[in-house]
Formats: C-alpha cells, sequence, structure tokens
C-alpha cells in the first residue's frame, strides 16, 4: 500500500486510485481496488470503473473535460489548490497518472509506470502526454483535442492531507529513498498512534521534529546500545523517514503525550531493528522466581 511501481501494464488505473487516497490519508490495496473496479488485464479501467471504486472509500472522482489547453491548466491548478488530487488520463488514454501537486510552475505526479513512481514535469510536458487527440465529428478534417480531469473528493473532511513539495518530491525521487516510499504506509500507520493530525483547533502541540530535535539522540544512542549492532546513523535514518512522514501530513504531537512518543517511537525501532538484524537471548531463560 506504500508508493511503488504497478507490476504489470493493465493495472495503472487502481494504481493511480490508491495513490490519490494516499494524499488524503486513505491507505488502500490496489488489489483490492482492482476487484472493485472490476480491473481486467485485457480492457484495463475505464473512468467508471475507477469512480466506482473510489466511491467505495467515500470519494467521488469527477469528470471534468475541457478542450482548450489553457482553461484545463486552470481547472487543474483550482483543484491542486483545493487540496484534491487530480487522476488523468494520459498516453493518448492508454494510461493513468495522479498529479498531486504544482510548485514553481511544475507539477508533480505518481506515475506507477515509472521507477521512482514519484515524477516532476513542467506544464508542457504534462500537456503533451494529457492531451488527447481526435477528429471533430462535424468536420473530419479538423482535430478536436480534449483534456479529463478527475478530482478525487473525499465525501467527509479528510483528518489530514498530503502536502506534496518539489523539496519533498525529489527527496523520494532519490534511489536510497525508494524502500522508504514501499513502506510509506507503515510509517504513516505507526504514526496515527504517536501522533495526530493538526487543526485549527490544535494548541499545546509540537511537531516531529521538535521532538527529535530535544530526544533524537538519546533514542539513538540507546536503540544502537540495547540492540548491540544497529548503529546510531541506521537508527537516524528511520527516525528521519519518520519525521518526512509526519512533515509531509502535518502530524503534531501534544505536549502532555511526549514522554509517549518518546517511548512509542523506541519500543517500535527495537522491534525495528531486532526484525532486520534478529536478536540472541537476553538475560537467560528469564528472571528467577
Amino acid at each position: 500500500m506504500g508508493i511503488y511501481p504497478q507490476p504489470n501494464k493493465w493495472q495503472c488505473g487502481p494504481f493511480a486510485l490508491k495513490h490519490a487516497l494516499i494524499m488524503l490519508g486513505k491507505f488502500v490495496d490496489e488489489k483490492q481496488v482492482s476487484r472493485l473496479a472490476g480491473t481486467h488485464w485485457w480492457a484495463g479501467t475505464d473512468e467508471i470503473k475507477l469512480a466506482r471504486a473510489a466511491r467505495a472509500y467515500d470519494c467521488e472522482m469527477k469528470v471534468i473535460r475541457r478542450k482548450n489547453a489553457l482553461r484545463a491548466k486552470r481547472e487543474l491548478l483550482a483543484t491542486l489548490k483545493r487540496g484534491y488530487p487530480a487522476v488523468l488520463c494520459v498516453d493518448d488514454w492508454g494510461h493513468w497518472i495522479t498529479v498531486v501537486g504544482v510548485e514553481r510552475g511544475k507539477f508533480i505526479y505518481l506515475d506507477s509506470r515509472e521507477a521512482p513512481v514519484v515524477c516532476i514535469d513542467t506544464w508542457t510536458g504534462l500537456k503533451n502526454r494529457w492531451v488527447f487527440k481526435e477528429p471533430d465529428e462535424d468536420d473530419p478534417t479538423n482535430t478536436e483535442t480534449l483534456f479529463d480531469l478527475h478530482p478525487v473528493i473525499p465525501r467527509l473532511r479528510p483528518r489530514t492531507k498530503a502536502r506534496f513539495s518539489l523539496k519533498r518530491a525529489r527527496y523520494l525521487r532519490r534511489a536510497e529513498n525508494r524502500k522508504f516510499a514501499t513502506h510509506w504506509d507503515e510509517y504513516f500507520s505507526d504514526l496515527t498512534h504517536i501522533c495526530q493530525p493538526r487543526t485549527p483547533q490544535s494548541e499545546r502541540v509540537f511537531p516531529m521534529g521538535a521532538l527529535l530535535r530535544r530526544h533524537g539522540s538519546m533514542i539513538k544512542t540507546q536503540v544502537a546500545f540495547w540492540h548491540g549492532v544497529v548503529t546510531r546513523e541506521q537508527v537516524g535514518k528511520i527516525l528521519k523517514n519518520l519525521q518526512f512522514v509526519a512533515d509531509t501530513y502535518d502530524l503534531v504531537i501534544r505536549e502532555e503525550d511526549e514522554k509517549h512518543a518518546i517511548v512509542a517511537i523506541t519500543a517500535n525501532l527495537s522491534l525495528w531493528a531486532a526484525s532486520k538484524f534478529g536478536v540472541n537471548e537476553v538475560y537467560g531463560e528469564g528472571a528467577d522466581t
């Protein structure tokens, strides 16, 4: 349920919807999306099937058609400004992608056919992939241009939404961070037991970065000491990943939960270290009675 390439040529539709839902804080299995949409290897998934699957997750996948590139761009920008991801059918209506952000004229989108999945492109590049040309029914000598836009809008206000900037997109595009992106859902799930989404009413809260500035060094030292094999640098990379996901969704920690957060993060890291490096017997067969 993380961010990783599709395993075949025909599942791009379910992946595109899955990526849109990830931006809205909803994590679903693309196989389940495929079943709900009725995706088939010989036909793929059309917008009607994807919209049906979206409704199963309490979202509406609307259809907006524009015949002018400028109007299509304005519609896309308005959708992103409202905080909604936009699913687009590109490459002559042969492939689905999900546009999740725009910054300084660069569009950020998730393309499950690419590695890395997180992509950055100019408006010209995106427009050339997005446009579909077909003969005008009224004048066969004339070609009509079509831009179909599918905003994915939750029926209920989401508790949190991802905010993808160019800096975050470039970070996830690095080869050393692709495995991190694959486990995106696991990081988010763990964080929901430690943090809460920031709201306009949030008071006496602080971001994950503040917690790690205060206690990150201690956590790295203790986990490395207790386990005996994992290094501080390896522990630090997991902490950095946790902070990255928390910042992306603007998850914060309540001041009264600071100690709980330290314990929870340390426990998770200890389990991660044991699962990755193994662990020898500790304290013999147990305490004497």
